[in-house]
C-alpha cells in the first residue's frame, strides 16, 4: 500500500509533516521510497540513515536540467540544479541509497543534456538513473505552449514538433507502455543516448532493495485509548 504526494513542499520547512511521517516509519522500520526536487530532504538524513540500516529507504532526486536559467523558468520554487546535486552527494556520503530521475526530458530543449547531467549525477554519488519523457495531458499542453511563448518563443515550434514525433503526431498519447518513454525513431534515439550515458557513468548500480525483513509491529497496547 503506498501514497504518492509531494513530500518536501515549501511549507514542509515549517510544518515538518514529512519528518513526522519518517519518524513513524523509522520507529517501525517500514520501507519507504522518496522522490523529490527539494534539497530539504537532507534535513532528515538522521532518519533516512536509520531506515537505511535496515534496507528500508530509497531516495530519488529529480533533476530536469543543469541550466540554471531554464530551471528557474521551469521550476521557480524548486531547488536549483547545483543544490539537487548537492543533495545527491550528501545522501550518498551518509550511506543512503540515492538515484537520479531526469524528469521530464523535453525533446528539443533538454535532451542534449543527457550525457552531462548523468555525468554530474555519477560524480555526486548516484547509484542509478532513469528518465521520463515530457507528458502533456489535458490542459497541461495549453499551459506548456503558453510557457514556451513566454520563455522560448524561438524554440517553440522545434520543441512542439519534437514532442509530436514521440507522441505519434500529437502532443500527448496516454497509451500504457509508451506514455513515459514516447515512441518512434526520435524516442528510440533518446532511449539509446540515455542508456549509453548511464552505462558510461556507472549508473546501472542498484542498492540492496527495500526490505520488510526488519519491520516491527506496534506493541499491543501502544495505541490504546487511555
Amino acid at each position: 500500500m503506498g501514497k504518492r504526494t509531494l513530500s518536501y513542499q515549501p511549507s514542509e520547512r515549517k510544518l515538518k509533516i514529512t519528518r513526522g511521517c519518517l519518524e513513524v516509519l523509522a520507529e517501525f522500520r517500514n520501507p519507504a521510497f522518496i522522490i523529490t526536487k527539494n534539497y530539504l530532504v537532507t534535513r532528515d538524513v538522521d532518519l533516512l540513515q536509520e531506515l537505511a540500516r535496515y534496507d528500508a529507504i530509497s531516495v530519488t532526486i529529480s533533476i530536469t536540467t543543469l541550466d540554471k536559467e531554464l530551471a528557474r523558468a521551469m521550476e521557480p520554487r524548486a531547488s536549483t540544479p547545483p543544490m539537487r546535486l548537492k543533495a545527491v552527494e550528501t545522501l550518498s556520503k551518509a550511506g543512503i541509497p540515492v538515484s537520479v530521475n531526469m524528469a521530464p526530458i523535453i525533446p528539443g530543449l533538454t535532451d542534449h543534456e543527457i550525457p552531462s547531467l548523468l555525468k554530474a549525477a555519477s560524480e555526486a554519488g548516484a547509484l542509478s538513473a532513469s528518465y521520463v519523457m515530457l507528458r502533456l495531458p489535458y490542459g497541461v499542453k495549453d499551459l506548456f505552449q503558453t510557457w514556451l511563448d513566454e520563455h522560448y518563443p524561438l524554440r517553440k515550434q522545434k520543441v512542439l514538433n519534437r514532442i509530436r514525433e514521440v507522441r505519434g503526431g500529437r502532443l500527448y498519447k496516454a497509451e500504457f507502455g509508451s506514455r513515459m518513454r514516447g515512441e518512434g525513431i526520435y524516442a528510440e534515439t533518446v532511449e539509446t543516448l540515455f542508456a549509453q550515458a548511464r552505462k558510461r557513468y556507472g549508473l546501472n548500480r542498484r542498492g540492496s532493495g527495500l526490505s520488510t525483513e526488519h519491520f516491527r509491529r506496534a506493541e499491543k497496547d501502544q495505541f490504546a485509548l487511555l
